[in-house]
């Protein structure tokens, strides 16, 4: 396996549960432009249609390979700009084939629903430059219009696993046909078990094409897909998880029992959007109602909503009209909210990995953000152990409700104006 270093020759490759994978060796290509890395001239075009300048660092680290036909294993952390890495590859390679019907020449296999709908949306502009049609495959929508579209001849297919299942076994998507084929947060896919359903989807792509592996770690699971479908890969890491994390502030709060719920309440009533994480829709729907009882705007994320539910509940966030959003691991995979400044661990992830993907909500394509771990007494060791193999160092302090701790934790200026458990001071006057 040809393994190529990216733009930091002093981080190895394996990450710090990521020993599998031997270090790469040499360093990339520097580009300072879109054009400098060999796109089309029309995804140029719209690249600075859509105020692209300049690409980021995966871009730049990824496309001359992958543009070059080469099977591919890219660590990149989410925000990182890794939609538009692979995405510009895939396009670029599938311009100026005719779309056939029921069999596209690329599939983007992703974890979510959300997800499969931000990377489409992402490419829509992009797409249209190039007059190829990028169909979105996934649960909780008509799996009929999803059949028409491919019968109509998309070239570029988005999708989750189980869906797209469906559709190859109603005779509705063939994959014969597929020339490259990418795997966006294959970790994640590994560890929420679609292994079996990737696999058998895998298996009926053409050997000889082109296969681009994404994911924010590189361990034993993603080995699995390697070892089996990738041929001689070019291997890059861009943006470690340490390194690229080191822009967020992380936080680690050690409160009680008696104190949690509180604590939470407190947190979501900042002024500015926060992003909650509990591990259980139950947990999800008990919170959320919490929050709202609290006259915060809160709403709930799950697997248990509809799409058409999760869509509105996320283009509410985005647009600042909930403040607090409520959610569980998988429901958030894919949410990409600029300006995200907070997400909240209410429940401390069951492992580092997790821990990375939460935080990567937040600080996105060169931003900053803070990411606060809330831990009860039973929980510290367990958490400490998680920071060290995620390489975090966090902020570990004592908090209670209404203290000067948890102010400290949040960004200063968007804190929530006064502790919940306190009432306002009548002495002051409306303005402060």
């Amino acid at each position: 396996m040809h393994r190529t270093h990216s733009l930091n020759n002093e981080t190895p490759l394996a990450g710090p549960d990521d020993s599998a994978s031997p270090a790469p060796a040499t360093p990339a290509i520097v580009a300072t432009s879109f054009a400098d890395l060999g796109l089309p001239p029309a995804l140029v075009r719209e690249l600075a249609r859509q105020r692209m300048s300049a690409p980021f660092a995966i871009q730049v680290a990824t496309l001359p390979d992958s543009l070059a036909g080469r099977d591919m294993l890219a660590r990149g952390r989410t925000g990182s700009g890794k939609t538009l890495a692979f995405g510009l590859s895939v396009l670029a390679r599938t311009a100026g084939q005719r779309g056939v019907s029921r069999r596209p020449r690329a599939l983007i296999l992703v974890p979510t629903r959300e997800l499969a709908q931000q990377v489409a949306e992402a490419l829509a502009p992009y797409a249209r430059s190039l007059r190829l049609t990028v169909a979105t495959v996934v649960g909780g929508r008509s799996i009929g219009s999803q059949a028409r579209i491919l019968r109509g001849g998309a070239e570029v297919v988005v999708a989750t696993a189980g869906r797209l299942a469906d559709l190859v076994e109603r005779g509705d998507c063939v994959l014969d046909r597929v020339a490259v084929t990418v795997l966006d947060e294959a970790d994640q896919m590994a560890n929420l078990g679609f292994l079996p359903q990737i696999t058998a989807l895998l298996d009926q792509v053409p050997s000889g094409s082109q296969h681009l592996l994404f994911s924010a770690t590189l361990d034993s699971d993603v080995d699995q897909l390697v070892d089996r479908y990738l041929t001689d890969p070019v291997v890059h890491v861009v943006d470690p998880s340490a390194d690229v994390l080191a822009a967020t502030e992380h936080h680690v709060l050690e409160i009680t029992l008696t104190d949690k719920q509180a604590v939470v309440v407190e947190i979501a009533a900042r002024e500015e959007r926060v992003l909650l994480f509990v591990e259980t829709r139950l947990a999800v729907d008990q919170l959320t109602e919490r929050l709202l009882d609290g006259g915060i705007r809160a709403d709930a994320l799950h697997g248990g909503k509809s799409q058409a539910q999760r869509s509105r509940t996320l283009e509410l966030f985005k647009a600042g009209q909930i403040t607090a959003l409520v959610a569980t691991n998988v429901a958030a995979r894919g949410i990409h909210v600029d300006n995200l400044g907070l997400v909240v661990c209410v429940d401390p992830p069951g492992n580092h990995k997790d821990y990375l993907h939460r935080g990567g909500r937040t600080a996105r394509a060169g931003g900053s953000g803070t990411v606060v771990t809330l831990v009860l007494p039973h929980q510290r060791r367990a958490v400490a152990q998680l920071m060290a193999r995620a390489g975090i160092s966090p902020h570990a302090v004592q908090a209670r409700v209404g203290a000067g701790e948890l102010s400290d934790a949040l960004c200063p200026a968007a804190r929530s104006r006064t502790p919940l458990h306190q009432p306002p001071d009548s002495s002051q006057s409306a303005t402060g």
